[in-house]
């Protein structure tokens, strides 16, 4: 999968997303600041909400009021939408620095001005993960598509992830919890592991509502290849998802330490360079337990491994010795050499 000039997929180091959503609470001074701080951080791409609340909402969500909020979801997004000229604006603040601008449309209409403004890449969230007609909508457009997966299952979701499919756009599939925040007894660092086996075909990634960066973290040794936090300059920010989110000291340690995490990941078992000194005085060699006679025949009882493991004779090679004939006395403690043993095939 690609977004702009930046691969993604498991050979390449995890993608952190910063996502300032609606922390900025519709000022462009702040989002602009938001987006500075997490370039400053060292975030490569900042994701944003697209609100054009007419066409995303009918009245009744006047009278739904979200858990993490004191009002009503329609008013909430009221307040925090940026207005078209603010969101292009902030969309040439992020390319300025550097980075990958995306967004969230909420709406059909708010999916066209993306397009119109050339996002490099759409987010659908949880909500519309199973608006199948929205989707319909953004795969035509033919742009890579990242879609959170949270409240479905594996089988709900499959309509979504066909559409995808047939319409030949890179994808990628976030496991996700939707509460804000998201304590670890509801978060699902197995659904990483399901989605991959159930979409082979897609990137799979975490799109993280916990606190603190553990879960974010775990996900990247299951196999994540991007991981999506809220981010706000300071949490000293009100707003319904500042406490989930993670300020720029954060964002810089999730992604070094995802790129430690990747870089672990991908290294075969081996014994490496750099233990060469360690193994040598760590492991044992084979050395006679006492004092024996040449043309003795060892037993088990004869020999044992002690350190160094500068011996000719590893202690890997133990049980080989066993039967075998000496060629010549040795004394207790003396490593032993396979010039010492008859009879015994050596190693290649």
């Amino acid at each position: 999968m690609k977004i702009g000039q930046r691969h993604i997929g498991l050979n390449h180091v995890p993608l952190v997303i910063a996502e300032i959503g609606i922390n900025h609470g519709g000022s462009l001074d702040v989002a602009k600041a938001m987006v500075s701080a997490a370039h400053l951080a060292g975030c490569e791409i900042v994701k944003h909400q697209t609100h054009f609340v007419d066409d995303e909402m009918t009245d009744e969500a006047k009278t739904i009021f979200p858990p993490n909020a004191d009002k009503s979801i329609w008013h909430v997004m009221q307040e925090c939408a940026l207005g078209k000229d603010d969101e292009i604006a902030l969309k040439k603040h992020a390319e300025a620095l550097g980075m990958i601008y995306i967004s969230t449309p909420f709406s059909r209409a708010a999916a066209d001005f993306l397009n119109e403004i050339g996002v490099a890449a759409f987010k659908i969230g949880s909500g519309e993960c199973n608006h199948l007609p929205l989707i319909r909508h953004i795969a035509r457009m033919g742009k890579p598509v990242i879609m959170s997966t949270g409240m479905q299952t594996i089988e709900s979701m499959r309509p979504s992830v066909q559409i995808l499919e047939d319409a030949g756009i890179d994808y990628a599939l976030l496991e996700c919890t939707n509460l804000y925040p998201s304590p670890p007894e509801i978060v699902s660092l197995r659904g990483i592991t399901e989605l991959r086996q159930a979409f082979p075909n897609a990137v799979v990634g975490f799109s993280d509502h916990s606190i603190g960066p553990e879960m974010a973290l775990s996900a990247v040794a299951l196999g994540a290849c991007i991981l999506e936090r809220h981010f706000t300059d300071t949490r000293y920010r009100k707003g319904p998802d500042i406490s989930c989110s993670m300020d720029p000291a954060e964002l810089r340690f999730l992604i070094d330490r995802s790129k430690e995490i990747h870089t672990a990941l991908n290294n075969p078992k081996v014994r490496t360079a750099p233990e060469e000194d360690v193994y040598r005085f760590a492991r044992g060699s084979v050395v006679a337990d006492k004092d024996l006679p040449a043309g003795h025949v060892l037993s088990e009882s004869d020999i044992w491994a002690r350190r160094p493991g500068s011996g000719e004779i590893s202690v890997q090679y133990f049980d080989r010795l066993i039967g075998a004939r000496l060629t010549q006395a040795v004394k207790r403690n003396q490593q032993l050499r396979w010039t010492d043993i008859d009879g015994v095939e050596r190693p290649a």
